[in-house]
C-alpha cells in the first residue's frame, strides 16, 4: 500500500510533466508559426548534434572527378569546385554554429542574468556606475567591436564566443534589469527581507525565478543573432579559419568565386542560415508571448 509520503514524492513530477505537456499544447493552438520555428530549431540542433553520423562524406572529402556538380541523388546539396559534397559541409556548419550559437549565447544570457540582477536589485551609485558603462559600450557599433577583437586576437572559435558573449551579454543587461526592478517591489521580497534573508537568497529564490521567462527568450533569441554574425564574420574572413566548414565561409569562398557557375553553392549555405534564423526568431516570440504575462494580460 503506498504511503503519504510516496504519493507525495510522486505528484509534483506528474504536475510538472503535465505543465510541460499544456504548455506545447498551447504553443501548438495557439502559435503554429511558432511551432514550426520550434520544431525547425530542433531538427537543425539534432543535426548539428549528430553531423558526424547524418553526413554522407567527411566534410573535406575530395573528388576531382565530381567538382561542380548538380544536385542530384547522389549529391542533394550538390558539390563545389573541389568536389566536396555540400550537404555534408551544411551539416558539419551546422554543428559548428550549434557550438558557437550555444556556448555564446549562454555565456552572453548569463553575464546579462548577473549583471541585470545585480543592478536591479541593489540600485543606488552602484546601479548608476554600471549603467552608465553600459551605455557606454552599447554606443559603439557591434561590428566594428568584433572587426577590432578578431584582429588584435586572431580568427578561431574560442575568441569569437567571448566577443559575442561579452557583446550581447552587456547589452542584454538592460532587458534583465527592467524585469528585476518590477519583481523587487513585490510583496514577497520586502517580506523576505523583513524575515532577515540573505541578499544572496533573496536573489536566488525570489528574483531569478521570476523573471526566468525573459531569460528564456533572450536565449533563444540570442541563439539566432549570434548564428548570424559568426556567419557575417566568416563571411568577411574573420570567423573560424578555414578548411572548417561554416556557412559564411562556404558563401564567402566557393559560393562567391563559382555562383555563375555552380549557383547551389551559394543558395545551399544561405537557405540554410536563412531558415534556422528565422524559425529560432519565431520560436523566441512565440516563447516571449506565452511566458510574459503581460503579454497574457494585453489579450
Amino acid at each position: 500500500m503506498t504511503s503519504v509520503a510516496d504519493t507525495a514524492a510522486i505528484a509534483p513530477p506528474r504536475r510538472q510533466r503535465s505543465a510541460f505537456v499544456r504548455f506545447v499544447i498551447r504553443l501548438f493552438r495557439e502559435k503554429p508559426l511558432g511551432a514550426a520555428g520550434a520544431v525547425v530549431f530542433m531538427l537543425f540542433l539534432f543535426c548539428g548534434i549528430f553531423a558526424d553520423v547524418l553526413a554522407p562524406y567527411g566534410m573535406n572529402q575530395i573528388s576531382p572527378l565530381n567538382r561542380l556538380k548538380p544536385p542530384s541523388l547522389q549529391f542533394p546539396f550538390g558539390t563545389d569546385n573541389l568536389g566536396r559534397d555540400m550537404l555534408s559541409r551544411c551539416l558539419y556548419g551546422a554543428q559548428l554554429s550549434v557550438i558557437i550559437g550555444f556556448c555564446a549565447a549562454g555565456l552572453a544570457t548569463i553575464i546579462s542574468v548577473v549583471l541585470g540582477i545585480l543592478t536591479g536589485y541593489l540600485g543606488g551609485k552602484f546601479d548608476m556606475v554600471t549603467q552608465r558603462f553600459v551605455d557606454a559600450w552599447m554606443s559603439f557599433p557591434d561590428l566594428i567591436i568584433l572587426i577590432v577583437v578578431v584582429s588584435v586576437l586572431g580568427p578561431g572559435m574560442p575568441q569569437i564566443i567571448g566577443t559575442l558573449a561579452l557583446l550581447f551579454g552587456i547589452a542584454g543587461s538592460r532587458i534583465i534589469r527592467s524585469a528585476v526592478v518590477t519583481v523587487r517591489e513585490n510583496m514577497y521580497v520586502h517580506a523576505a527581507q523583513s524575515t532577515g534573508a540573505s541578499t544572496f537568497r533573496i536573489l536566488w529564490r525570489h528574483i531569478l525565478p521570476n523573471v526566468m521567462p525573459p531569460v528564456i527568450v533572450l536565449f533563444t533569441t540570442r541563439v539566432g543573432v549570434v548564428i548570424l554574425v559568426e556567419s557575417g564574420l566568416a563571411f568577411l574572413g574573420l570567423g573560424v579559419p578555414p578548411p572548417a566548414p561554416t556557412w559564411g565561409g562556404m558563401l564567402s569562398g566557393a559560393g562567391r568565386t563559382f555562383m555563375y557557375q555552380g549557383p547551389w553553392l551559394a543558395l545551399a549555405p544561405g537557405l540554410c542560415l536563412t531558415i534556422v534564423v528565422y524559425a529560432t526568431n519565431m520560436f523566441g516570440d512565440a516563447l516571449r508571448d506565452l511566458l510574459d504575462p503581460r503579454m497574457r494580460g494585453s489579450r
